[in-house]
């Protein structure tokens, strides 16, 4: 086993993680699941080949048995400058030392909105809190209150939105939620306005709001956003973004500010903090006011966390919007991501694979689908390909940049993808992949059995 001072990887088949072993072990038996993500569970990784991370700078992290990986994804694409970026912590550790939290506003939280708002022009307001899930709830919360509407309308096409009953009840893992807020939840399909009228149609006056991400895996169709506003608009529904995402990694004003489409809301975190915890609801003056104190209607209990205006939070936040817009961060994640995914494309293409292991997404926001030998989706091609990632000193359960990545990373990976896609053809042509897994195949995060 290789330590710190020694070479990124390890290219033997007898690649072992004894120690994160023994952590995952005292994880699962404290925390439900063995983590505080489902997607950062082991179930993810390929059998006692789920590293236990004891730290990280910039795009490298080490686990706890002293190896050092090439990190893609890093905080489920929260970390978009790389672990420990100078300016962040700088920001933070000045914070920290005056005071994180008090009986009132800090000046800070103003500080903090005028430069999120002058980074997102196309909003008016902003609260902040500190996960997505509760901005996406306090959106919908919002919608409800201002059509006086029920149902959610969320994009069927989109993996996730919230923790919270109005979403998670539609997935496979629904135990626990009333079939009655379930049913207030309907779907639409992303780039078919035709479908979303039809539905907008059926249950007229009663969708309080058309929730999606503005982009996914593929650009949106011409004409699709702005169609979807003018549907929003005609049957009297509010428009929210998911830019939980696409904030940062497509514009620094989200996908929003590149298609010229403004949203009534929109939520914004992951890149926005560097792996801090903030994230923000932003959107329409009059929409917003409703949370506040200046206006005559019903009160919106909006958002009201305890930790939700942190100073250092914010304080990353803001050194992380001042980093975008003077470094050119965007541009950066997107060249490397176009580095990278037309070499993993000429590996996959050179060893016999290029049709199986599929590089798609936008640059900046890349993933990786393994297709078995009939091209269908496949979690143990997944499995086999992940495994000698690993092995080779990559951890990449996606293939998402961070502007902290050089070009000798993005080489290492090629080649290390080049290895793993070797081992691929040689499973697809035994038609059975079983003997490169190594044990059980990883899961997917929504399935209804653990």
């Amino acid at each position: 086993m290789h330590t710190e001072d020694t070479e990124v990887g390890a290219e033997s088949d007898e690649f072992r993680l004894p120690r994160s072993r023994v952590a995952n072990e005292r994880l699962h038996s404290l925390i439900p699941g063995g983590a505080h993500t489902y997607a950062k569970g082991d179930d993810q990784y390929p059998e006692n080949l789920a590293p236990v991370i004891s730290h990280g700078s910039g795009a490298h992290v080490w686990d706890v048995d002293g190896n050092r990986y090439i990190e893609y994804g890093s905080g489920l694409r929260s970390v978009s400058l790389g672990h420990a970026h100078p300016r962040v912590i700088e920001a933070v550790r000045r914070e920290i030392d005056r005071g994180g939290n008090f009986v009132r506003p800090s000046i800070v939280e103003v500080d903090a909105a005028e430069r999120f708002l002058a980074t997102v022009p196309t909003a008016e307001m902003v609260k902040f809190t500190k996960n997505g899930s509760d901005a996406t709830t306090a959106a919908v919360r919002l919608a409800r209150a201002v059509t006086g509407r029920p149902r959610v309308a969320l994009c069927g096409d989109h993996p996730f939105f919230s923790v919270d009953d109005w979403f998670i009840g539609t997935t496979p893992m629904s135990a626990g939620i009333p079939a009655a807020t379930t049913e207030l939840t309907v779907a639409f399909p992303y780039g078919d306005l035709a479908a979303t009228e039809e539905l907008l149609t059926r249950y007229r006056d009663e969708v309080a709001c058309l929730i999606l991400e503005p982009a996914g895996h593929a650009e949106p169709p011409p004409g699709y956003l702005a169609g979807l506003r003018a549907l929003a608009d005609r049957h009297g529904c509010v428009l929210v973004f998911d830019e939980m995402i696409t904030g940062f990694r497509w514009s620094e004003a989200g996908a929003q500010g590149l298609y010229g489409v403004v949203p009534d809301l929109s939520t914004f975190g992951k890149a926005l903090g560097n792996g801090f915890a903030v994230s923000a609801l932003a959107g329409r003056r009059d929409l917003m006011e409703r949370g506040g104190l200046r206006h005559s209607g019903d009160r919106v209990f909006l958002l009201s966390t305890t930790h939700g205006a942190e100073t250092h939070a914010l304080a990353a936040a803001m050194a992380v919007q001042t980093t975008y817009a003077e470094e050119g961060i965007t541009a950066r994640l997107h060249d490397l991501g176009e580095r990278l995914a037309a070499g993993v494309r000429e590996a996959a293409t050179a060893m016999g694979v290029g049709d199986h292991l599929v590089v798609k997404g936008r640059a900046s926001n890349l993933v990786f689908a393994t297709l078995d030998e009939n091209l269908r989706p496949s979690q143990q091609y997944r499995t086999l390909f992940l495994r000698r990632l690993l092995a080779g000193g990559v951890l990449a359960p996606s293939f998402v940049v961070s502007s902290a990545l050089d070009d000798v990373d993005i080489d290492h990976t090629v080649d290390v993808v080049a290895q793993a896609c070797a081992v691929y053809r040689k499973a697809l042509d035994a038609a059975d992949p079983g003997p490169w897994l190594g044990g059980r195949p990883v899961k997917p995060v929504f399935r209804r059995l653990a």
